[in-house]
């Protein structure tokens, strides 16, 4: 048994708090098929599968589709819902590093949502590499996107200062863009689609609940989680008037897919 994950904790909680509308994983995974060349089903590889939020469209399409976490508790979360359902998935406890599959066993390979927060993220892409088949298979990077000046880009860049004011450092990093910049110069072929859109709305309020559920912000000690959320809270206020104010945003889930 692995050592519990950070994310094992708020994985209860994790979907509450992060919903994605109902077509999005569909729509996700109809561009990854259609991304993918392959004669018959193909077999898709989730690294960060976590607690399915994508990964359900797959599994409920029987396709041949594998999950790894390292988190036992988001991976319980997902088969929970599998279970409700009536559905087998292939799901593992795995670190994206250190994968247990063979070279070139994938024609699809995931990394949705996992590649801004992943830690040795270039270990993560070699692997990711290694068991994706090279000839037609598509490596696939997917992020959420919401307006760079909207209430949680805002709230988000405001907590960061409060945290560094607290003496917490930063761990927003720059992999995503690094790894793509990489993938770029080394693929045969890459594209960038919008798989979905959609709008929702946020309000501060939202934002301060979601994030006493975040993985690293949860393991904070109590005092400063609740200096740092007072500080955001006062500061909210004063730029919008409410922690209820709310503001409807355009969203999009982008995917960025490559070929070796």
């Amino acid at each position: 048994m692995r050592s519990p994950s950070v994310y094992d904790s708020v994985a209860p909680s994790f979907d509450l708090h992060r919903p994605l509308p109902e077509h999005v994983p569909s729509a996700i995974r109809t561009a990854v098929l259609d991304a993918v060349e392959a004669a018959s089903r193909p077999r898709l590889l989730d690294i960060g599968g976590g607690t399915g939020r994508v990964g359900r469209a797959f599994v409920a399409a029987n396709d041949d589709y594998v999950a790894v976490d390292l988190s036992l508790g988001m991976l319980d979360e997902f088969a929970r819902w599998c279970d409700r359902a009536g559905y087998r998935p292939a799901l593992a406890q795995a670190d994206g590093r250190r994968l247990p599959f063979r070279d070139d066993a994938f024609d699809a390979v995931l990394l949705i949502q996992v590649v801004g927060a992943a830690e040795g993220w270039h270990a993560l892409a070699k692997e990711a590499r290694r068991v994706l088949r090279p000839a037609g298979g598509a490596l696939v990077i997917g992020r959420a996107v919401a307006p760079e000046s909207g209430v949680d880009a805002q709230m988000k860049h405001r907590l960061a200062t409060v945290l560094q004011d607290l003496g917490v450092p930063s761990h927003q990093t720059k992999s995503r863009a690094v790894l793509q910049r990489l993938l770029e110069t080394e693929a045969l072929a890459s594209t960038k689609t919008l798989a979905a859109t959609w709008v929702a709305e946020h309000s501060p309020s939202m934002f301060l609940s979601r994030q006493k559920t975040g993985a690293r912000f949860s393991r904070l000690p109590p005092a400063v989680q609740a200096t740092a959320l007072g500080n955001l809270s006062e500061w909210a206020v004063a730029r919008f008037g409410s922690l209820d104010s709310a503001f409807s945003e355009q969203h999009a889930f982008e995917l960025h897919m490559y070929k070796f």
